[in-house]
This record gives C-alpha cells, structure tokens and sequence, in this order.
C-alpha cells in the first residue's frame, strides 16, 4: 500500500515538476552538444581553440575559451563526435598533461550537454612518464577513488545487510539507488525547490517508505506462501524492469542535475586538488558507515539483526520477532539504497537508469568484501573504487571498469567467501 503511496507521489511531482535552473550553458534549443571549462591551477585558460568534427573527419564546428576558460559548442544531431582541443592555441608554458589526451571521441545523446575535460599541466613540470611520474595526479585520482568507493560502500551495505537476513540476491537494488536519486531531485529542482539538504532528508524518508511497502506489500506476503528463493530472485528482477521502466516514464529519459554544487572551483590541500562536494560526499558517506556499524554492534535491534542473519530459527526460538527485523532491514537497506543514489547523483546528473548501470559494481564489491557481512562490501568497494580511479593514470579510462570486473573474477577464483567472508560447508 505504501509502495503505491510513494509510487503516486513521486510520478505527481514529476509530472507537474518545472523545469531546474540550469548550472551548465544549454548548447542549443535541441540540448545536446559539447562544453568544459579549461584551468591549469585554477586559474583559467582564455583564447584556446576546440575543435569538433564527425569521426569520419567532416568539420561540426569551432570555438575558442572565453575569460574564465569556458567553452561550448551547440550539435544539431546527437551521436558520436571528435572533440580536439588545439595545443598550439595555449598560452606559453601551458601544455597538455597527456599529449595523447588532445583528442577525444565522445558520444552524445539527445538533449546531453555533454562535458568534456582537458587535464593541463604546467610545461616546467613533469608532464609524462618519461619526464618523471605525478604523484600529484595519483593522490588526486586516489582521493577520487575513495569518494566512489564510499558511494558505492554505502550502496553495497544495503544490498548485503538484506541478503544477510534474507537470503534473498535483490536484482532491484539498483532502482531503489535510482528512487532516491529522483525523490531528491523531485523535491530540489522540481516545483518544491528545496535546498538538497531538506531534498535527500525527503528523498531518505521516502526510500524507507519504499523498503517498508516492498517489505510489508511483495515479499511477507510471498513469504508466507513458501515462495522458493530462486522465485524471489526472479521476481526482484521483475520488480527491477517494472520501476526502471516507470522511472523513464515520469522521469523522463534525459539526465537532469540538482540545482545545488552542480559547479565548483577545486581547492588545493597540499598535494590533493579536490572540490568541497567530494569531500563533503566522502565524509557523509563515512558517517552512514560508522552509524550503521555502531547500530549493528551497540543497539537490541542490531543483535536481534545480527541473530537473524546468523541462524534465523534460533533466533525465532529465543523470542525475535523475526519479521519484524527483516521489515527494519529493508527499510534500513533501501535508505542506504537512497542515500547512495543520492550522493552519486551530486557527482554526476540523475538518470533514470543511474541505479541500474551502477548495478554490477556494487555486486562486484559485495562479493569481493563478503556476500552476508556487514562491513565486507564497504572494504571490497574501497578497494574497487581505488582500482577503478588510479587505474587511468596508466590505462584509458574506457577501460577502468574492466579492472573491477577482474578483481571480482579473481576473488570467485581464489576466494569465493570473499575478503570478510567466512567458509561454509556445502552438502
């Protein structure tokens, strides 16, 4: 019943939802095209020439930065594009960091700004390898990585806290990690316009409805009919085409931003460049962490959690009430859920399939942390998160999900109990 409640609200503020305010220069009427903004240092870089051009070479347009290093340039048509900035239009002693970087392949789709980025680098210092390694660079990427690794740690620790319980592999995690990406969205760009910190309370509050009538509406109920596992499975994956689909419906399919830190200046920390959003995402997502573990370690609701999870008829026997718990697990996994999509929604724009894509990685860390445990996939998603960033120093950053993919083919391997995970006996 709730479900529907909350279903009913966000399609109606969708759907009577005013257009946001926009953060990034719309390239033209149609929407798409390509812009960015060129800093060595943050200090802007004026008078450089973007080119772009089709990838069979036919010129699309050109332009040069203005005063404060911005650029864009409007595309009649989505799809795929050169963008080539030219390095002899830099001021002295501005260069490339990658030489090989100049020039990059985008694909853009219907009404995408698309934003594109062009590491610079000072000409006095090392810009290549041969020049000498940047560990500037690599403490950057590395401080980026733990902000992804928290993101998808805080996603991760809700998909295993209800397969702990539950047994029960959720395939619609990741449109829970959407519903309260959007229900932010909904309440901070949307007609209510609140500031994205009253937005994600909201959007929190409305991620645990969602858990609760999931709970309480779908799977007690299957449940009590002695559902099998497998069609539990099947129907999470039902239940995941259902929301994605109705997402893309009132949502739309387009990717929107909040209203609030879409644009920031980097500040410098000694070594590290990093803008106050990620810092401010990293230390929020640590927060969820530790008070998720001290609720776990230090409350009657986290033993009674932790009971259920270790053997669920001996907990029922010593007198938890055994639902009751798994309907506070799926509350406490779909506001975890929310608060991921959320905070994942600042680093980039909120689409309606943002939870879906993002789908495999926090599997990924799961089984690399330990499927069940509690603390295991906030570790394997650090760990990911950390592999995936570094990893474009020396690979192309079409690539860096591969690594993840690996780690999590590896541990299956050598060891499919995962890094916290304890070994069971099978048969």
């Amino acid at each position: 019943m709730l479900l529907g409640v909350a279903g009913s609200v966000l399609c109606a503020s969708t759907l009577w939802t005013v257009p946001a305010t926009p953060q990034e220069p719309a390239p033209s009427d149609s929407g798409q095209g390509v812009s960015g903004v060129l800093r060595l240092d943050e200090e802007p870089v004026d008078g450089a020439r973007i080119e772009v051009e089709t990838p069979e070479g036919n010129p699309v347009d050109t332009t040069t930065s203005a005063g404060d290093g911005a650029w864009s340039v409007p595309l009649v048509t989505p799809g795929a594009y050169v963008v080539r900035l030219d390095e002899a239009t830099l001021p002295d002693g501005v260069v490339l960091a990658d030489s090989t970087k100049g020039s990059l392949t985008v694909e853009v789709r219907p009404g995408q700004d698309r934003v594109i980025i062009f590491q610079l680098a000072d000409e006095s210092g090392p810009t290549t390898s041969e020049e000498g390694f940047d560990w500037r660079r690599l403490v950057s990427l590395s401080v980026d990585g733990v902000r992804l690794g928290i993101v998808l740690g805080v996603m991760a620790m809700g998909l295993s806290l209800i397969f702990g319980v539950t047994r029960l592999i959720n395939f619609a995690h990741g449109e829970l990690v959407t519903f309260g990406a959007i229900a932010a969205w909904v309440f901070n760009a949307g007609a209510f316009r609140f500031p994205l910190f009253l937005a994600g309370i909201v959007g929190l509050l409305l991620s645990a409805a969602l858990g609760w009538g999931l709970e309480r509406g779908l799977f007690r109920p299957l449940r009590r009919r002695r559902t099998s596992t497998v069609a539990l499975i099947v129907v999470t994956i039902g239940l995941s085409e259902f929301l994605r689909s109705f997402y893309q419906l009132t949502f739309g399919p387009l990717p929107e931003p909040y209203r609030d830190y879409a644009l920031q200046r980097e500040i410098d920390l000694g070594p590290l460049t990093v803008t106050p959003k990620s810092l401010g995402i990293i230390c929020i997502g640590a927060v969820a962490i530790v008070l998720v573990a001290f609720l776990l370690q230090r409350t009657r609701l986290g033993t009674a959690m932790r009971a259920v999870a270790d053997n669920k008829d001996l907990a029922a026997s010593s007198g938890i009430d055994v639902q009751r718990v798994i309907l506070h697990v799926w509350i406490l996994g779909a506001v975890l859920a929310g608060l991921g999509g959320i905070l994942l929604g600042v680093t980039q724009k909120v689409e309606f399939d943002m939870g879906f894509k993002a789908l495999l990685l926090i599997f990924a860390a799961v089984v690399v942390g330990g499927l069940g445990t509690a603390y295991g996939p906030v570790l394997g998603a650090l760990l990911l998160g950390v592999v995936i960033q570094v990893s474009t120093i020396w690979f192309d950053t079409e690539f860096k999900f591969v690594f993840a993919l690996l780690a999590l083919i590896l541990m299956l391997v050598f060891r499919p109990q995962g890094i916290l995970g304890r070994r069971e006996r099978v048969g």
